[in-house]
């Protein structure tokens, strides 16, 4: 696995880089200059031995990695590492870091393990800004109250992607104006149809691992994927916490095309919305086909009384790089490419028209 892994850690890096995270990109350029020299670190990637660099970022195993260690920070059983970290008064010191990470490997190399063997669950509030242009254009189209679904959802939290603040640079704002969350974002082109009515009259979301936000660890384990030097990013999410405890928000424990087929038939009066984000790009192949082949079913069955639409912010196929907003509704199933986004919702370049 040496090599793969080695390639694996270094394309992470730039990932972190590019979006804005030097000190996780540090940290993983060592990691990666470690694993050439088989060091205590690599034990933790032993269960993934033998499979592809593609695969290592697929099941994203260095982002694994990254928040076993920020979850052992955030926890506060490593003073030495949490000291070397980002926090309020510094910037943090990879070089510094360095040896603490060494150290923790050494004495809890199984509370790490423990930690990497449950795939990275993030719930990035922000993607919801990519997401509301979508939602909008459902609305004006069919002129009906939403039913929003959600796949994949996480702890829930864009569930409440209507209660939102959204500032969308120099094109407008939207939403409720003291709303707990406040979302900005970089928009280019055009705007969207910000005056679109919006009512939302049912929600719904599944997950085959939901996290519980009652559970303290469960949400100390969403703090840990977020970058630890993205401060405004943490504390988005903690709003966002908050804010979904407060309305009890749920999140189905079940399999995401079986719900779909179980609960995304059209109803009369409303627009179901099945949407998801960074989700799709996880699912086996055969389960991608097996949930648009429930989507195309559904559609059949939909009327300009009872719509479908299917919202998604998911890379292209074969470009994992990019990140695409599309939205599909029937009746009709005409396919249209809104926008492209920003992984994290930081910009939007509108293409909706």
């Amino acid at each position: 696995m040496g090599d793969d892994l080695i390639r694996a850690l270094q394309l992470q890096a730039g990932a972190c880089k590019a979006l804005g995270s030097g000190f996780s990109a540090a940290l993983l350029e060592r990691a990666a200059a470690e694993a050439a020299s088989s060091g205590p670190t690599q034990a933790l990637f032993a269960p993934w031995d033998q499979i592809s660099t593609r695969d290592l970022m697929f099941h994203a195993v260095p982002l694994r990695w990254l928040g076993a260690l920020h979850d052992i920070v955030l926890s506060g059983d490593a003073p030495g590492l949490a000291a070397a970290y980002p926090g309020a008064d510094r910037p943090g010191d990879a070089d510094q870091a360095w040896p603490e990470v060494l150290a923790v490997t050494t004495a809890q190399p199984a509370r790490i393990a423990a930690f990497m063997e449950h795939e990275p669950q993030t719930n990035e509030v922000r993607r919801s800004a990519c997401l509301l242009p979508g939602f909008l254009v459902a609305a004006e189209a069919t002129g009906l109250p939403l039913r929003v679904l959600e796949l994949g959802a996480s702890a829930g939290l864009n569930q409440l992607w209507d209660r939102w603040r959204y500032r969308l640079g120099e094109v407008g704002d939207w939403g409720a104006a003291h709303a707990p969350v406040v979302l900005e974002t970089e928009w280019r082109g055009p705007p969207p149809p910000l005056a679109a009515p919006v009512s939302v009259i049912a929600r719904g979301a599944c997950d085959r691992k939901p996290v519980d936000l009652t559970d303290p660890v469960a949400r100390r384990r969403l703090e840990a994927y977020i970058w630890p030097d993205q401060a405004e990013r943490l504390e988005r999410l903690k709003a966002a916490i908050a804010a979904a405890l407060a309305a009890g928000v749920r999140v189905e424990a079940a399999d995401a095309v079986a719900w779909t087929a179980r609960t995304a038939a059209p109803r009369a009066g409303a627009a179901t919305v099945v949407f998801h984000s960074v989700f799709f790009q996880y699912m086996p192949a055969q389960s991608q086909a097996a949930l648009i082949a429930a989507l195309d079913a559904h559609g059949a069955a939909a009327t300009p009384d009872a719509p479908l639409a299917w919202l998604r912010m998911e890379p292209p196929p074969n470009n994992l790089a990019a990140m695409e907003l599309r939205l599909t509704m029937w009746p009709g199933g005409q396919e249209r490419h809104l926008a492209n986004v920003h992984p994290h919702g930081a910009w939007v370049e509108w293409l909706g028209g």
